[in-house]
């Protein structure tokens, strides 16, 4: 269970991070990617410990994004919708850690919104489970 809790503070702490850069308002290319830079080091954390729960909580052992992602709707952490977000959201990730081009990263700016949302109900319900 210590594993967990920590990869779960580990996750809050860079979810905090990456919606402290979406407070900007009108942000410039560097603060664009700034925020691009904390999604993707969110979404690790995130899925981690998903990793961590689904094993310690619900007894399932899944070692890929995708995979924690699609094991999360059979444990209940995600409805279908929020499943097909979170997989656009993986998408996205491998996109950005991959690649770089300018018109991309506006792109996946936009969707940022929308994935921190989604990150933040996937924390607290590992939360509210554990």
């Amino acid at each position: 269970m210590e594993r967990l809790t920590l990869a779960l503070q580990r996750a809050e702490h860079a979810l905090s991070s990456l919606q402290s850069v979406m407070q900007i308002r009108d942000p410039s290319e560097i603060e664009r990617d700034a925020a691009i830079q904390r999604f993707e080091f969110t979404f690790e954390a995130m899925w981690k410990a998903a990793r961590h729960y689904l094993r310690e909580i619900e007894g399932i052992d899944v070692g890929s994004p995708k995979g924690v992602i699609r094991a999360c709707r059979e444990g209940t952490l995600f409805n279908e919708e929020e499943t097909e977000h979170a997989l656009e959201m993986a998408d996205d990730r491998n996109l950005t850690s991959h690649t770089y081009d300018r018109a991309l990263a506006a792109e996946i700016f936009e969707r940022l919104s929308g994935h921190t949302t989604l990150m933040s109900t996937w924390l607290e319900r590992m939360r509210q489970k554990t």
